[in-house]
C-alpha cells in the first residue's frame, strides 16, 4: 500500500523575498532527491480582492474596481507564471500552483489544512518593528495559527 508523502506549502507574492524562499526550498528539499521528492508541493499565491485593496482608494472607488480586479490578476498571473519557470528550470515537476483570492495569512492558513500540510515555507520581507506593527507579518500569523511547522526563510544581507 502506497503512503501519501507529506505536503509542503510554499507562500508566494510577488516580491522577491517570497521567490528566493520558493528557490531555496527547492534547492534543499527537492533538487538533492529528484525525482523523488520527499514532499508534494504546493505553491500559493494569495491575491487580495479589489474591494480591499479599493478600500483605500476613497470615493470612486467603485469606477476603479473592475480595473484594479484585472491588475489583480494580472499580477497573479505573473507570480504564478514565475513560479511555474522557477520550478521547471530546477527540474522540479508535479507542482500544484494556486491563486486563492483573500487575505495572505488567512489563504495560507486555510491551505494548510486543506491540503493538510506538515510544513509551511515562507519569506521574511525584513520589516522593522514599526513597519510590522502597522501592516502586519503574515509570516508572524502564520508562525501562531497555522497547524503545521512553518519555516521563514530569510534572504541573507548583502555585506558592502
Amino acid at each position: 500500500m502506497a503512503t501519501e508523502k507529506p505536503v509542503m506549502i510554499v507562500g508566494i507574492d510577488d516580491s522577491e523575498r517570497s521567490f528566493y524562499a520558493l528557490d531555496w526550498a527547492l534547492e534543499h528539499f527537492f533538487v538533492p532527491h529528484a525525482p523523488n521528492f520527499p514532499f508534494k508541493l504546493f505553491v500559493v499565491n494569495a491575491k487580495p480582492s479589489a474591494a480591499s485593496t479599493a478600500g483605500f482608494a476613497g470615493a470612486g472607488a467603485p469606477e476603479v474596481l473592475p480595473f484594479l480586479e484585472a491588475d489583480l490578476r494580472r499580477v497573479a498571473a505573473g507570480v504564478v507564471d514565475r513560479a511555474k519557470q522557477l520550478c521547471i528550470s530546477k527540474s522540479v515537476h508535479g507542482v500544484t500552483l494556486e491563486v486563492i483570492e483573500g487575505d495572505a495569512r488567512n489563504v495560507l492558513c486555510e491551505a494548510v489544512e486543506k491540503h493538510h500540510a506538515s510544513v509551511l515555507v515562507l519569506g521574511s520581507h525584513g520589516y522593522g518593528a514599526i513597519k510590522r506593527a502597522v501592516l502586519g507579518s503574515v509570516s508572524d500569523y502564520c508562525a501562531h495559527h497555522a497547524h503545521c511547522s512553518v519555516m521563514i526563510v530569510k534572504k541573507p544581507k548583502t555585506k558592502h
